[in-house]
């Protein structure tokens, strides 16, 4: 049987991406921007539904619990005529903590410590920010929740859990996977051991 498609979201833009600041485990609300890419990136599930054959009542729906992106899911389901608060919330897919970085610039991150940034992109899989996560721990606790899952399935979570299941599904080796781009406002499609961007 094959494994369930995912289509997944990464939560619309807030403020603190405009600044540039670690958001990890905090929870900070969209911003108009972010709203309205949440509108955009329903559009985009409604052509998918479309061409793939499938009722937007039919999939499940999962959130990480942070704000930004329950409230990316509230305004997704709501433009699909669904029911804002119907869908699960689960902790496993919150955002790569990033422990005492957390609200930080890099800028900021670079004045503590200046080797600290080069030394987490050369080895970004396994690093582990000071009171923070390594993406290998991510991808654990991701690949836990994605082994639950017997149904095709809408996600609103957070770039980090998206790089996360990229390494864990073997779509990318794990280096390659913690450097993923995954942007706002469209719609990831996970299917068949394979990504596809749509926007």
């Amino acid at each position: 049987m094959p494994a369930p498609t995912l289509y997944y979201i990464r939560h619309g833009l807030t403020d603190w991406n405009v600044e540039g600041r670690l958001q990890g485990g905090r929870d900070t609300p969209l911003n108009d921007r972010g709203r309205a890419q949440a509108r955009e990136c329903a559009d985009v599930l409604r052509g998918l539904f479309a061409r793939d054959g499938l009722a937007a009542d039919s999939l499940h729906y999962v959130s990480s619990p942070l704000v930004r992106a329950s409230e990316t899911m509230d305004i997704v389901r709501s433009a699909l005529g669904l029911a804002p608060g119907g869908y699960a919330r689960e902790p496993r897919l919150k955002e790569i903590a990033f422990g005492d970085w957390e609200g930080l610039t890099y800028l900021d991150v670079v004045k503590r410590d200046p080797t600290i940034v080069d030394a987490r992109e050369a080895r970004k899989w396994g690093f582990r920010p000071p009171g923070g996560e390594t993406y290998a721990e991510v991808a654990r606790r991701v690949g836990e929740w994605y082994a639950t899952l017997d149904r095709d399935t809408v996600v609103t979570a957070h770039g980090g859990t998206a790089r996360a299941l990229v390494g864990h599904l073997g779509i990318a080796a794990p280096d390659d996977a913690a450097h993923q781009p995954i942007d706002q406002g469209c719609v990831y499609v996970f299917a068949d051991r394979t990504l596809t961007r749509y926007a």
